[in-house]
């Protein structure tokens, strides 16, 4: 399904019923890393998986901003009716979900994010690099997101006042002490090391999430 908000096309998939859960992708991706989990998730709520602005079937964009997606979120949401929806993202979606908490806290009960950073420095350094040296090479938009931004202070956390979810892998490209910042800074949060994986491997086309987020969400 299509749907045109805040001056861009959004293609999205729906399952499921139950209250609405928006799921969101990272860097580069689609709602397709999702595909193995919307079935599990569908059973207890109505699932909305978009493509993100210029990613997937959505409408492509030259420039690419985390506040825009926030932005786009919100009107997403008000187009649907979906009232205060769950929100659960991965990397980039997980910077989208923090920032839709802190733009329109009104929008969303609760969030949970996975390998979110709040600004590139949070990242590991050779992570870093890696990006650096294939955006010379490509010059990429979505290389230049992950290098210019997000920029997000812990003093801005700890206005969001929902409850709030926070992972990462014990091998994630964020570092342990930045997403320990994370979670000391949202005042309800629960933070969730999952042990052995990296940044996406218990994420993208992988159920092992799916029961941590059942039992927050619900």
């Amino acid at each position: 399904m299509e749907i045109s908000v805040n001056n861009t096309t959004l293609y999205y998939e729906k399952a499921g019923g139950g209250a609405p859960l928006i799921l969101l992708h990272g860097n580069g991706e689609s709602h397709e890393i999702f595909r193995e989990a919307i079935p599990l998730l569908a059973e207890h709520f109505t699932v909305y998986a978009p493509d993100t602005r210029g990613h997937g079937n959505s409408a492509p964009a030259a420039q690419l901003h985390y506040t825009d997606m926030a932005d786009d979120l919100a009107a997403f949401i008000d187009a649907l009716g979906l009232g205060q929806p769950a929100v659960y993202g991965f990397s980039d979606g997980g910077i989208a979900a923090i920032l839709l908490a802190l733009r329109y806290p009104e929008r969303v009960s609760r969030i949970a994010a996975s390998g979110a950073n709040l600004r590139p420095q949070g990242l590991t350094r050779s992570f870093l690099n890696g990006i650096r040296k294939e955006y010379r090479e490509t010059g990429s938009p979505l290389l230049k997101l992950i290098l210019e931004e997000p920029d997000i202070s812990a003093r801005d956390l700890k206005t969001i006042k929902i409850p709030a979810l926070v992972t990462a892998g014990e091998r994630d490209i964020v570092r342990r002490s930045h997403t320990r910042t994370i979670a000391a800074a949202l005042p309800r949060s629960e933070l969730l090391i999952i042990q052995g994986e990296t940044h996406d491997s218990y994420v993208v086309h992988s159920t092992k999430l799916v029961p941590a987020l059942i039992s927050f969400f619900k």
